[in-house]
């Protein structure tokens, strides 16, 4: 997988994100309770795309969102979107950048199969995680379908969902995995660092 590749990919579809989506609402919710999004919470939404995610944080009283993409085009949608003082987007590569801060919550949602180095994004991201705080890595949808759905549309840019298990173990190299779940609706590893 190229990284370049990716950012031409996903630049490509992003003037039709949000008309392409499908959410749960139910399973987000889960989702971001089972991540320990809270009231007061900074939040880092790594892969955040055009801000799917932000009116959740919002409603959950976050203080603060950073969304983090290696699109830029992504990142022009989600910023015209979303004016709010607290909420903020880097056009970055997250494995490879140093934000000077760290955060209650970092959220990987829809977009783990995309990053070619698995436990070097979960090692990164260990370092940007505040003592206390959780990270997570989540789709909407379970991991058959999420194979299914990138073999059709993007298999040069994306590899096979990881089996939770897999993941787990990767996580607790780092973190206290207090999350794993795959069935027909979702697909969630969360991990909170002590």
């Amino acid at each position: 997988m190229n990284k370049q590749e990716i950012i031409r990919f996903f630049d490509h579809l992003a003037p039709q994100w949000d008309a392409d989506m499908v959410r749960s609402d139910s399973v987000i919710d889960t989702i971001l309770e089972n991540a320990e999004v809270r009231p007061g919470a900074a939040v880092l939404d790594v892969a955040c795309g055009t801000g799917v995610l932000i009116p959740d944080y919002l409603k959950r009283n976050v203080s603060s969102v950073t969304g983090v993409d290696i699109s830029p085009e992504m990142v022009k949608i989600a910023s015209r979107k979303f004016p709010q003082e607290n909420v903020r987007f880097l056009n970055a590569d997250v494995e490879e950048m140093d934000c000077g801060e760290a955060y209650d919550v970092i959220m990987v949602y829809n977009a783990f199969p995309h990053f070619p180095e698995p436990e070097r994004l979960i090692a990164a991201l260990n370092g940007m995680l505040k003592p206390g705080g959780t990270l997570t890595v989540a789709h909407g949808m379970s991991r058959a379908a999420i194979d299914h759905h990138h073999a059709e549309a993007a298999g040069n840019v994306s590899r096979g969902l990881m089996h939770e298990d897999e993941l787990a173990g990767i996580f607790s190299k780092y973190l206290t995995v207090t999350v794993k779940i795959s069935d027909e609706h979702m697909y969630q590893v969360t991990g909170k660092k002590l």
